[in-house]
């Protein structure tokens, strides 16, 4: 788990602890050597994931669309910014880029990141740790959404179980870093189709 992918808004929320937690989540993975790659946008949360990881000697590394690089938008302190051509090339360079996801706040732009990740571990597409960090009970209703789909024959458990959650960074760190993937067989075969 070197190169950690981290979704979350490009909006700082009503509550500054988003805000808090998101520069210490930057902090401590530049204090554990880790590269972050991430939207590329200096503004709201992802501002503040940058700016943690650079101010202790961190590798942050951008990942933007053509039509949304704009002097207003990226951060330009990054140590390295990939532009891609649209929303879908930039989902995908960051996967490719990276070992882990961590999801933190955000809207509809990092509830669609994390359900295509979350889905293409579904399929067996990749086995990345995937980890919300819910920050003052912020995906409680997200998680009981979940555990409803279970419960209700919509969602396997092993499946609910690749989202990995915890209320703080150590917490949610050392579930990943002990991760081991569940080997599922296909969910679909040519019989069924």
């Amino acid at each position: 788990m070197q190169n950690i992918v981290v979704f979350c808004g490009s909006s700082g929320g009503y509550k500054p602890i988003y805000g808090e937690i998101a520069y210490a989540l930057g902090e401590k993975l530049a204090k554990e050597g880790k590269t972050i790659i991430y939207g590329a946008s200096k503004l709201g949360l992802m501002g503040k994931v940058a700016e943690g990881s650079l101010a202790h000697g961190g590798e942050v590394v951008g990942v933007i669309p053509e039509f949304l690089k704009t002097k207003e938008v990226v951060h330009t302190g990054i140590s390295q910014i990939h532009t891609t051509t649209n929303m879908h090339e930039r989902k995908l360079l960051m996967n490719e880029l990276s070992d882990a996801v961590i999801t933190l706040p955000g809207g509809f732009g990092t509830m669609e990141e994390l359900f295509e990740l979350v889905t293409w571990a579904q399929l067996g597409l990749h086995q990345k740790p995937i980890g919300i960090l819910n920050i003052d009970g912020f995906y409680d209703d997200l998680i009981h959404l979940l555990d409803g789909m279970v419960a209700k024959g919509f969602l396997k458990q092993e499946n609910r179980d690749l989202l990995l959650v915890d209320e703080t960074i150590e917490g949610l760190v050392q579930k990943m870093e002990n991760y081991k993937p569940i080997i599922v067989p296909k969910w679909i075969n040519k019989e069924q189709v």
